[in-house]
């Protein structure tokens, strides 16, 4: 058992579009409506209305923190144009958060744009760092109170997004598939362009500038991190190759953060022309990934050797899942490499799990990996027993 430091978070996480509903002005809801392999996300699980149910269920459980995002494409459904009522929604969503002594993370973009942002000319357009500032600045004003902001997730997850806002101001289906599930045989992300990369690493720093003049938020950003690892010893300069185009170029824009948000999954093999496709196997998760519960300390470790030292707290860690069990034990094994880490000396700052609920994983809702169930006909929430589990865990104080 390792004891825990003083002020160490305990929770889990959730994103606006997989869980609101109703999101008609983001980049996403036209995806889903041009991509006949997608499924809608539709109403979601109606976390737009229920998000205090939602913080109750955890809170009661016995954490003490919740990571939820706010809505680029609500707040600012037309350039320029500030929606006082989803500002105040989105406050009500902080105030009720630390009232029920949850201590909220804030996310001010999850994959998600708005429409007319992608039509102006998206990430890689000439108007696009303004645009973003212009919007996290707004969005500063209802952040009292708020200890954690995460400026982008997954920035090298969203680089490979920003190939499908080519396709909105015309009539075509995205070519690519989501990241979240994979078909048979897998396959294999597209690396990120350098421009795209670079133009994220930009954003990011401009809207960590805006929120450390504007409030005494710890800020930093949110990284998948792969844990990829060489095929054989032969394979190791392509390995570096790889992970630093799809990785460490994003942990090396996190140096001067207060934070690193953490999230990894599963590992993947890197030979001479690339990541290796996962092959089918009978213990692969719901979305085709090897169940890998190391990935977590692997993906600490490295993190904070590239960073430099960066605190970490980690934003994402699960497991696509319909068994229960499988999950708890899952999380079991992943927080041991944690506490492993942490023995060692880094500094982890937090656990978040992913996800707080069972919602819309991108394009489809098979996968899983919800410490609560929600019946999407009568979105009845049923806490599952792996959030009593972790819950219980936050309450000892060690892990």
């Amino acid at each position: 058992m390792t004891a825990l430091p003083e002020g160490f978070l305990w929770g889990a996480s959730s994103s606006p579009h997989q869980i609101e509903g109703g999101n008609i002005n983001s980049d996403w809801w036209v995806y889903e409506q041009r991509s006949p392999h997608f499924t809608l996300s539709g109403d979601a699980i109606d976390s737009y209305h229920r998000y205090e149910e939602d913080m109750r269920l955890l809170a009661a459980a016995g954490l003490t923190a919740y990571r939820f995002g706010i809505e680029w494409a609500r707040v600012e459904p037309l350039p320029g144009e500030f929606s006082r009522a989803e500002l105040f929604h989105y406050r009500k969503m902080i105030d009720t958060a630390l009232s029920l002594g949850l201590t909220p993370v804030v996310t001010l973009h999850h994959f998600t744009s708005p429409r007319w942002f992608i039509e102006e000319g998206g990430w890689l357009g000439t108007t696009a760092i303004d645009r973003f500032s212009s919007y996290v600045r707004r969005v500063c004003e209802i952040l009292d109170g708020v200890e954690w902001v995460c400026t982008i997730n997954e920035p090298n997850m969203f680089a490979f997004m920003i190939l499908m806002a080519r396709t909105i101001n015309s009539d075509a289906v995205p070519e690519i598939d989501t990241p979240t599930m994979q078909g048979e045989g897998g396959f294999v992300l597209p690396r990120p362009l350098p421009e795209t990369s670079r133009r994220l690493v930009e954003a990011h720093h401009a809207a960590r500038a805006i929120v450390r003049e504007l409030t005494p938020a710890k800020v930093g950003w949110t990284t998948a991190n792969l844990a990829l690892y060489a095929e054989s010893k032969a394979d190791e300069p392509a390995l570096l190759d790889e992970r630093y185009a799809r990785e460490d170029i994003f942990l090396e824009g996190a140096r001067g953060d207060d934070f690193l948000g953490v999230q990894a999954y599963s590992t993947q093999a890197v030979n001479a022309r690339g990541p290796v496709p996962h092959p089918e196997h009978p213990d692969n998760t719901l979305v085709g990934t090897p169940y890998r519960p190391d990935a977590l300390e692997h993906a600490v470790r490295h993190a904070w050797k590239i960073t430099r030292g960066v605190p970490i707290l980690v934003t994402e860690n699960g497991i696509a899942t319909a068994d229960d069990g499988r999950r708890i034990a899952y999380t079991e094994d992943a927080l041991r490499g944690l506490a492993a880490a942490m023995e060692d000396g880094i500094d982890v700052r937090g656990y978040l799990h992913w996800s707080a609920l069972d919602n819309f994983e991108w394009g489809h809702w098979e996968p899983t990996f919800g410490l609560i169930a929600v019946d999407r006909t009568t979105f009845k929430r049923t806490p599952k027993p792996s959030l009593a589990w972790l819950g219980e865990k936050a309450k000892t104080g060690m892990m």
